[in-house]
Parts: structure tokens; sequence; C-alpha cells
């Protein structure tokens, strides 16, 4: 038999080892590969190896962020931008979630419904900018409504298959304790649904984004898009680099944004730990 003792050493060796393993934080972790990308940019652009006018290094890049931070052109143009883009995923994120759900709890519904979304699917941002442009003229409604049809269809679909993912055997256990249809769908099948309601949300999020340079690049006098958009009529690279990686901190920070709601809302399942 094993006494006290050795089970206080073995959960000593386990303590150690876990400690061992988190001697480094994943923040730097991440940050390892982006810094030593930087550090050779800047070494070949320092070198002259490339031309400024292609590839500015990343301090001009930095000294072009402060200039733009400074003269206040950048908050405007990205206030505008994240106005554009929430609009455009709260109203094709909420009809996506609506219409999944829908379909997810009636086999009727997604007969008549689902096919003709599938085929709206296929269909890429460009091939539709020129219609809303017509439709809706160059207004804040044109671009909105774009941002929002690309955000319809992962939330759309991530509910629709986490609802009809939901194991059999739950609703065995609902007949047994009685649930109502109302405890049904709020105590078993949402909460069952929500790992792949959550993902919908990050890949919404993120065709977003696209979305919205699609909205601004084709057409717009102001924000990220419009920024980077005249920045290139004047050869302005580093510029156009501060638009881009705006583009790309917005959209991991509103994607970690959500990975902690989704720690705090899914902590009940060991699965999603790892």
């Amino acid at each position: 038999m094993k006494t006290a003792a050795y089970v206080q050493v073995q959960r000593e060796g386990k303590t150690r080892k876990l400690k061992g393993k988190r001697g480094i934080p994943l923040w730097i972790k991440g940050c390892a590969l982006p810094a030593v990308i930087l550090a050779i940019w800047q070494y070949i652009g320092s070198m002259g190896f490339v031309s400024a006018n292609i590839l500015p290094t990343p301090v001009a890049i930095l000294s072009s962020f402060y200039e733009l931070t400074l003269s206040g052109e950048l908050f405007s143009n990205m206030k505008i931008s994240i106005i554009r883009a929430a609009l455009g995923f709260l109203l094709g994120g909420s009809l996506g979630l609506l219409f999944g759900i829908l379909t997810g709890f009636s086999k009727k519904t997604e007969a008549y419904i689902d096919p003709t979304l599938q085929m709206l699917r296929t269909v890429p941002h460009l091939a539709v900018t020129p219609l809303f442009i017509l439709w809706f003229g160059f207004d804040e409604i044109s671009k909105v409504l774009l941002i929002a049809l690309g955000a319809f269809f992962p939330i759309y679909i991530n509910t629709f298959l986490g609802i009809r993912s939901v194991d059999t055997k739950l609703f065995d256990v609902a007949r047994v304790l009685e649930f109502s249809f109302k405890d049904k769908i709020t105590k078993l099948i949402l909460p069952a649904a929500l790992p792949n309601i959550l993902l919908g949300v990050r890949l919404s999020l993120g065709i977003a984004w696209l979305g919205l340079v699609v909205a601004e690049l084709m057409g717009s006098s102001a924000g990220i898009g419009y920024m980077i958009m005249d920045a290139r009529l004047y050869s302005l690279t580093d510029k156009v680099f501060v638009g881009i990686i705006i583009f790309a901190v917005v959209g991991k920070a509103t994607d970690s944004l959500v990975r902690l709601f989704e720690r705090r809302l899914l902590k009940w399942r060991d699965s999603f730990k790892g």
C-alpha cells in the first residue's frame, strides 16, 4: 500500500514538473516569432537591400504611426471603421444566430431556407459589391450591409451545426428529469451548442473585418481602408503598412476578447481546456 508520505512525494514531483512547464509565459512565446521577423526586416531595410518605397523599415512605420497619431488622422479613421464593423457584425451576426436557431430546431424550416442561404454563401464579396453600390450608393448603409452579409454565414452555419450536434442521450436525461420545452432549450440545447456558436462569432468577426476592407477600398471618404488607398495614391508605403497593422491588431484584439468569453462561459467543459 502507498503511504501518505509516498503520495505527498508524488504530488510534489508533479507540482515541480508543472512549474517547469510554466517557466516561459505564453505571451513571450507568442511574441518570439514576430520579434525575429521584425529584427530581420529592420536589418534588410537598414542595409539598403530593399528600397524604402517598396518595404519601409519597422522604425519608419513606427514613425509614421506616431505622426498619424499626433495629427489625429489615425484615430478618426479608426473610429469610423470600428463603428462600421460593429454595426455590420451586430446586424449580420444577430440574423445569423436567429436563422441558425430556426433551421437547427426545425427540419422543415431547414428544407425551405437552407438551400437558398447556402447558394448565397458561395457568392464572393467582390461580386456583390457593385450591386450594393448601385442599390444603396456610397453611403454608410451599403458598407454596413456588405459587412453584415459576410458576418451572417459563419454564425448561421456554426449555430446550425451546434444545435444538430447535441448528443441525443442528453434528451433522454431531459425526459427523465421532466424538462419543459423552455428548459430543454435554455439548459440543454443552447449550452451544448455554445462552443460552436462562439466559434461562429470568432469567424464572423474575422469576416466582418474582411468585408470592411472591401467596402472601404471600393468607395469611401473616411476609414482605415480609405487611408490605405489615399496613401497608395501618393506612394506612402509606410502609411499603407500602418493601416494594415491596425487591421491586424484590432482584429486580433476582438478575437482575443471572444476567446476570453469562451474561457469564462465554457470553463465547465473539461474538453475545452485541452
